[in-house]
């Protein structure tokens, strides 16, 4: 097994792309899923946990459903073509696993279910219930009822963040192309790049776009964010070919995002977060204390960004634009406003009580 072995991957999330699992004529594969159903068994048999998630709901539904463009038309069409598909991919994996002696679960979760704490929680319980009962959970967005405001709008990024509510240690996209190139493949002169140690400017300059198969909706651009979601919960990533039979059990090409260490589980939800309230703005010298650790005070702030509320998800800004931290707000953004650029002493008597100590808190903030 070429890639996260039982021995040193207790748990691990496969991510199947629509190309891969549904014919250009919009019928499922059934003979290459067979083999993915194979490959699993032969991991769970070593001692391996998996779960799947898996695209391919619209295109399934779409096909039945006689939708122009795959179902993707407009948000209505996907959403229906959602719901006739979902129940079509459900069976066929539920078929193929039980073909292999394994039970299939089905997990249907939104932006929502894994961005608010407590739908976190609740899903990470119940995937760790399944996998400890020696279940396949198959998860796929919600797409039926997701909207294009509430949605994670690709299975890669979904990927991630199920890797981080399971504890998994290892993460593969099983796609259409083999891993990041530093330029489009389809360009010549193309090189391969087969590990990435640190996700930079320079590696996310190289990501693509393009979905190759016109099918899915994840390109390079996706596979990179969920491949920051998984590092920074401790889980390496890993972009694979699965345009060949058996993936999982052969020594295909790769690209490997390797995680630097763990985070905290809290954390690693904090900075694997997709959606924010709003965004605190800071000079110089706050990013250089964020980057040592420390809270993020009033003084350090320019201005504010957005309407949230104490407790909401809030991105911490630096001079140049990129983003720093994600954290939990200490202040709503009206009070927030009012203290920008000021010091801690200064603060009782602007806002009339005794202040919080920090705009974000170091221990509900990751740095990222």
């Amino acid at each position: 097994m070429s890639l996260f072995p039982p021995a040193t991957c207790p748990r691990l999330i496969v991510k199947i792309g629509s190309a891969l699992l549904v014919d250009p004529d919009g019928g499922v594969r059934r003979a290459w899923l067979e083999g993915i159903a194979a490959d699993i068994a032969e991991r769970r048999r070593a001692g391996q946990q998996v779960a799947v998630v898996s695209s391919g709901a619209i295109a399934l539904g779409a096909r039945r459903l006689g939708l122009t463009k795959g179902g993707r038309a407009s948000l209505e069409d996907a959403q229906a073509a959602a719901a006739v598909g979902q129940i079509a991919l459900s069976q066929v994996w539920a078929e193929v696993l039980a073909a292999e002696g394994l039970t299939a679960a089905q997990m249907l979760v939104t932006l929502d279910d894994l961005e608010d704490r407590r739908r976190y929680l609740n899903a990470a319980a119940t995937l760790d219930r399944l996998l400890g009962l020696g279940v396949v959970p198959v998860l796929n967005e919600n797409d039926s009822v997701a909207t294009e405001e509430i949605r994670f709008g690709d299975n890669d990024r979904l990927a991630a963040r199920v890797a981080q509510a399971a504890g998994a240690q290892g993460v593969v996209l099983l796609s259409d192309v083999d891993g990041l190139y530093d330029r489009n493949p389809a360009l010549a002169g193309a090189v391969h790049v087969a590990r990435v140690e640190r996700i930079d400017g320079a590696i996310e300059a190289m990501a693509d776009r393009g979905s190759a198969s016109g099918m899915g909706s994840g390109g390079m651009v996706s596979k990179i964010a969920a491949a920051r979601i998984a590092n920074a919960a401790g889980a390496h990533l890993a972009i694979a070919s699965g345009r060949i039979a058996n993936p999982l059990s052969k020594a295909a090409r790769h690209t490997l995002f390797v995680a630097e260490r763990s985070a905290p589980a809290r954390k690693a939800w904090l900075a694997g977060g997709l959606t924010a309230k709003g965004a605190i703005h800071v000079d110089i010298g706050a990013a250089g204390a964020l980057a040592k650790g420390n809270s993020l005070l009033a003084a350090g702030a320019t201005r504010i960004e957005g309407a949230f509320a104490r407790g909401d998800l809030v991105t911490v800004v630096g001079p140049d634009g990129a983003v720093l931290a994600r954290g939990l707000a200490e202040y709503d953004a009206a009070e927030a406003a009012r203290i920008v650029g000021m010091r801690t002493s200064a603060l009782a008597d602007i806002l009339g009580y005794a202040p919080r100590g920090a705009l974000v808190h170091r221990n509900h903030m990751a740095v990222l």
